[in-house]
């Protein structure tokens, strides 16, 4: 039986990767601890029971960020530089394709974000994510599909068989 030395040392390992998860989910600083808060709340509730606390954590998050995007107004994000900022040399590239693909997944709907960071930022089989979001793979190829193609048409991803 797991007590709570065992949560909190899970937490202590764990935090700073489900909060960049979190983050490419809602996109929000405040909101991704927000929803770290939620998913490990509901883990403390059950985790005498939890055998795998990171698949149960990814399932939680993923499932309340699809929640939250459906029920909540958040289109007051900016998306132009503030004028009276003068444009650095870009010395950060990283930065810059980072804030692109935060856009870019903020784009969007919250089931192929899901998917999306699921995929490609947790590395999950596509058997694996349908579980976590409780939808057949077949699903999960189709919101992949659809949002790739999305992110190629915004500009962000190159199209199949050509270098970028």
């Amino acid at each position: 039986m797991r007590d709570d030395e065992d949560f909190g040392r899970f937490v202590m390992e764990s935090y700073a990767g489900l909060v960049r998860r979190a983050f490419l989910l809602v996109g929000d600083a405040g909101h991704a601890e927000d929803l770290v808060q939620t998913a490990l709340t509901a883990a403390y509730l059950r985790w005498w029971r939890i055998r795998d606390p990171s698949a149960y954590l990814r399932t939680v998050m993923s499932r309340t960020a699809i929640g939250w995007r459906a029920r909540r107004w958040n289109a007051e994000l900016p998306t132009d530089p503030l004028p009276e900022l003068p444009q650095p040399e870009d010395p950060y590239g990283d930065v810059v394709v980072g804030d692109s693909v935060r856009r870019a997944l903020m784009a969007l709907p919250g089931e192929q974000r899901a998917v999306v960071v699921l995929r490609y930022f947790d590395n999950c089989t596509e058997a694996e994510i349908a579980k976590a979001l409780g939808c057949s793979i077949g699903t999960v190829k189709s919101r992949a599909s659809r949002a790739l193609a999305a992110m190629r048409a915004g500009g962000l991803l190159a199209e199949e068989g050509q270098i970028r």
